[in-house]
């Protein structure tokens, strides 16, 4: 699955537990009649993708759905989701070059004679 939209905003690193267990949080801006703010969690190595990326660039992350399960003190089963990143890529790119030589490079015909008739329909 894709989310695309603009960086709201980007977390710092957050590191929990003995075993140091990292977390960056992103927060994507889709582009729709009715915008959603979407947050994507961005685990462990994936954290480090963030990196280049800043507030208001456009982007396309690549995400995985996460349920669990967790049993509180009552005994009552509770459900949380969460979504996770594992790719993103930057929309807002330059425009690639083009094999076509720039504009003012073009040259007008200069074969073109005026002694033939000029016969096109139009």
């Amino acid at each position: 699955m894709e989310v695309i939209g603009k960086i709201k905003l980007i977390g710092d690193v957050q590191t929990f537990g003995a075993n140091g267990f990292r977390k960056r949080e992103l927060v994507v801006t889709t582009d729709e009649q009715y915008p959603q703010m979407i947050m994507v969690e961005f685990v462990q190595d994936k954290t480090d993708l963030l990196n280049n990326y800043n507030i208001g660039q456009d982007v396309k992350v690549s995400i995985n759905l996460r349920g669990r399960e967790w049993i509180n003190p009552q005994g009552e089963a509770k459900y949380f989701n969460s979504i996770q990143g594992w790719r993103i890529e930057n929309l807002s790119q330059a425009p690639q070059a083009s094999n076509l030589p720039p504009v003012d490079q073009f040259q007008p015909a200069t074969n073109v004679s005026d002694d033939e008739p000029d016969d096109l329909p139009f």
